[in-house]
């Protein structure tokens, strides 16, 4: 097709197509920033904790005045907890569990002399010793959460006291980071006033708060036992009998000791855990998606709206062109032609406007670099919106008889 005809037109409409171009870059540099951020909240959103999420849920008691025997009270609990139907095992745990938020962390080292150097500089770094997540709880825990030994043993009954313990299980990033290119099992770990013997290895599970520097999985088990007025107890059931479980664990617990508080936010599955900890992972979703949307409809309006103006102005030229001789398809091609064009502009800008985006929100939030994958992608999305938003429009311009040049006289 002659192009031609359509480059001396948009010289005559400079201001126009301009803002058109415009309209069309910087929709391309927000979208394909705004997907990228999306695909990034969907990912994280979407991260395995390594425990069995769909059979657990939880519940806090808090107790009212001083209980001199905080174990035989949760023992007793246990038991109740664990006569349940539907309930295959029942723990008291520690407050920190993936994404609840709770952090329990020590600085773990490798060696004395790694501890030594660490608390000589009073900093982990450089001494060998790394900041690690804990999780605890009472016998039993390890399989409750539905994490895997992949070597060594679970702790003994022995080994579950309320202060110091003397045997640990790391998780695989833990093991790799504290011995690199070495056998964690069966070495010591310093993580307290004494070491603690390495007994297992298990499958990674997730931090309490996901960190994103590569040290997520980085998380240690031992065999502390909880020790308070407050504690929180996990039940691993069948994943349709959770709700039935919570509801009659919080009355057996009630009839156990009415003075003490069971609140409701302390009640829930996994599931809802998971659910408020991505809450503004998923309200940042909602918002980009409706902004990307939003933009895109924007430009399919001005498209649309400007190829119904020009047509209305050219009417008397459509009528000469199919007066000499133009068909229908030569009037709908020139349409879509002059949009591609214009489009096209926009995009070679907004590729350029979305790598500088890009590099802004590097420099200002930590955002990784934007894959170039993204800007073909964008570009092909805005083409194929721009020839859709000008079809009607140039439908209606290849319909315009040819007499309508000499009513135009």
């Amino acid at each position: 097709m002659q192009l031609r005809p359509i480059f001396s037109s948009l010289r005559h409409h400079k201001l126009t197509a301009t803002l058109l171009v415009l309209q069309v870059a910087f929709t391309l540099a927000i979208v394909a920033n705004a997907s990228f951020m999306v695909v990034q909240r969907l990912q994280r959103m979407g991260t395995p904790s390594g425990v069995t999420e769909d059979e657990l849920s939880m519940i806090r008691v808090e107790g009212i005045g001083k209980d001199d025997n905080h174990q035989a009270r949760h023992l007793a609990d246990l038991d109740a907890l664990g006569r349940l139907p539907g309930v295959r095992s029942a723990v008291a745990i520690g407050p920190s569990l993936p994404f609840s938020g709770n952090i329990n962390s020590y600085g773990a080292c490798p060696s004395q002399e790694a501890l030594e150097r660490a608390i000589a500089a009073s900093s982990l770094d450089h001494s060998g010793c790394l900041s690690i997540d804990t999780y605890a709880g009472s016998p039993g825990f390890v399989r409750t959460l539905g994490l895997q030994l992949i070597a060594g043993r679970d702790f003994t009954a022995g080994e579950y006291v309320t202060g110091d313990v003397s045997a640990v299980m790391l998780t695989q990033a833990a093991a790799r980071r504290l011995f690199p290119g070495q056998e964690a099992l069966g070495r010591m770990v310093y993580a307290g006033k004494q070491g603690s013997r390495v007994v297992g290895i298990v499958r990674d599970v997730m931090r309490p708060l996901l960190r994103g520097d590569g040290s997520d999985h980085e998380v240690m088990l031992w065999p502390q036992l909880p020790d308070g007025d407050s504690v929180t107890y996990l039940l691993r059931s069948a994943p349709q009998h959770r709700g039935r479980v919570l509801a009659a664990a919080a009355a057996a617990l009630q009839r156990l000791d009415s003075r003490r508080l069971i609140p409701a936010s302390g009640q829930r599955t996994f599931a809802q855990l998971r659910a408020h900890y991505f809450q503004r992972d998923r309200t940042m979703v909602g918002l980009l998606v409706a902004a990307g949307l939003g933009l895109l409809f924007v430009t399919v309006l001005g498209i649309s709206g400007l190829a119904n103006f020009w047509v209305q102005q050219r009417t008397r030229t459509i009528g000469i062109r199919r007066a000499i001789g133009a068909t229908r398809v030569d009037i709908l091609r020139y349409f879509q032609a002059e949009n591609f064009l214009i489009v096209g502009g926009g995009v070679l800008l907004g590729m350029l406007l979305a790598l500088a985006l890009n590099l802004l929100l590097m420099s200002r939030y930590e955002l990784p670099r934007l894959p170039l994958a993204y800007l073909p992608v964008g570009a092909l999305a805005l083409w194929l919106l721009g020839q859709l938003s000008v079809l009607a429009p140039a439908l209606r311009a290849s319909r315009v008889p040819p007499v309508v040049a000499t009513r135009s006289v």
